[in-house]
């Protein structure tokens, strides 16, 4: 599965007009499953996204999580992460999972995350969404948990 995050100052989500998500400070997180993926992953990167040190301590380094700052987290499905763009004009979406997989794993990786962190926000699995940020930093990372290199210690939530 993969994750871009973004530090964010304000983050939210509108579908048709209606905002189905928002948060002040904390993380806007791109969600995508991946051909391949399964709980284990989305487990992985639940874990490495609330304990990811990108907020700053006293002295302005990045070594708080987002759960030290007890920031939101506002979660959005977004299959296009996993496009193979490396030929060609257009990209390729062979490497993302089918929807119905992705779907599960997409919900999964929600109630997960609403049992693990207070503030939790979401996007709509399949919706044509808007989505509204303040990049602050700007901080953005990629993380990915790969099918073949989730470590048994990573699976803890």
């Amino acid at each position: 599965m993969i994750a871009l995050i973004q530090r964010v100052s304000r983050a939210h989500v509108e579908v048709d007009g209606a905002v189905v998500g928002s948060i002040g400070p904390g993380l806007l997180a791109l969600v995508c499953a991946e051909r391949g993926d399964t709980a284990r992953q989305a487990v992985a990167l639940l874990a490495r996204m609330l304990a990811y040190r990108v907020f700053p301590d006293d002295r302005g380094r990045m070594n708080r999580s987002l759960s030290d700052a007890a920031g939101g987290l506002l979660l959005v499905p977004q299959f296009t992460l996993a496009a193979d763009t490396r030929s060609g004009l257009r990209p390729s979406f062979t490497p993302a999972a089918p929807p119905a997989v992705a779907r599960v794993l997409y919900d999964d990786i929600v109630s997960r995350a609403k049992l693990a962190h207070p503030v939790v926000e979401t996007g709509i699995f399949g919706a044509d969404m808007q989505v509204h940020l303040v990049n602050d930093g700007p901080v953005t990372f990629w993380l990915r948990a790969d099918p073949d290199a989730v470590a048994s210690d990573e699976v803890t939530t």
